[in-house]
């Protein structure tokens, strides 16, 4: 081997490695929405086209922590907590009614405060009843839909886990209803939410159950919560009206439901490819919170699709 080849070689094996690039920088953000303190992560830049991030119970944008950088370098993505949850205010119940109506027009004002004039939408859990009030309300501020774990349709209400919720439906007055409720705000059905339908619950850091039971042990906040639970009874006569947007509007819709969720089992997630007709679905081997287990496959279902449809 010549003098050059074997200093060649010599520089190859001494080169510094080539690093990735460093993942989009997250930022951790409050707003004012009227008399409320609103927080929000937010990456990626602010001319690009918006994905908004809706959360669902117990939980808040934390769980989207892992989600966000890998959309950011494309999309601006845009992640608030609700009043109650997270880092938002927390009004006491007699100052702020803890309603889905509500929780929609703070959002609302929210998207208007940080300038989100089109998006597409993430909705999971309870993010798909404030969702769908928006996107009902203002069709033509939604490019895209994505649906991970979201109801819209009575059948995906129709199994054990909802029979207490809806005896307090029927009985809102009953003390008896609303306290058999309370324990869905304590660790082990935070843990539960979690950990169950999951082949490999270790795969679940307990940093994400011990996060969300530190803002749901806080003073008031699971009367909060209650409070919730029964509002969530104002949202299956609201299911005709989102279905017909789902008719009329046709969003193009990405499913990626977690298909071992015992509250909203699959079940709630087929009645959409009766709606609509741009649909790409899919059933993943993930229980209610997919991002913790299937959080990169969810990516790149998400990358594909907005970039199909995210203008």
């Amino acid at each position: 081997m010549s003098r050059a080849s074997l200093l060649a070689a010599a520089l190859t094996l001494t080169a510094a490695p080539v690093l990735a690039a460093d993942p989009p920088k997250v930022l951790h953000k409050t707003v004012k929405v009227g008399e409320l303190d609103i927080f929000y992560r937010e990456a990626g830049p602010k001319d690009a086209p918006a994905v908004l991030l809706l959360h669902g119970f117990p939980t808040s944008s934390q769980m989207f922590r892992n989600l966000i950088p890998q959309l950011a370098d494309r999309y601006r993505v845009v992640a608030p907590d609700y009043p109650g949850f997270g880092n938002s205010s927390m009004p006491p119940r007699d100052t702020f009614g803890y309603t889905f109506d509500n929780l929609a027009a703070v959002v609302e004002r929210f998207t208007e405060a940080v300038g989100l004039k089109r998006y597409a939408l993430y909705v999971q859990d309870y993010g798909a009843p404030v969702g769908y009030r928006l996107a009902s309300k203002h069709p033509e501020r939604v490019t895209a839909i994505v649906v991970q774990n979201g109801n819209a349709y009575e059948e995906g209400l129709d199994n054990d886990f909802w029979k207490p919720i809806k005896a307090y439906w029927k009985e809102p007055a009953s003390k008896e209803k609303r306290e058999a409720l309370r324990p869905f705000t304590k660790l082990d059905a935070t843990k539960w939410q979690y950990t169950h339908g999951l082949k490999n619950p270790e795969l679940v850091p307990p940093d994400a159950w011990i996060t969300d039971q530190y803002f749901l042990d806080r003073p008031g906040n699971a009367d909060i919560q209650l409070d919730l639970f029964l509002s969530y009874g104002s949202n299956p006569p609201l299911y005709p009206k989102w279905q017909e947007y789902f008719r009329k509007h046709q969003p193009p819709a990405l499913i990626a439901w977690g298909k071992n969720d015992s509250i909203f089992p699959p079940a709630g997630a087929e009645p959409y490819k009766r709606d609509l007709k741009t649909l790409e679905f899919h059933l993943l081997d993930a229980g209610h919170f997919a991002l913790e287990t299937n959080g990169t496959e969810i990516a790149k279902l998400m990358q594909e699709f907005l970039a199909k449809h995210a203008k």
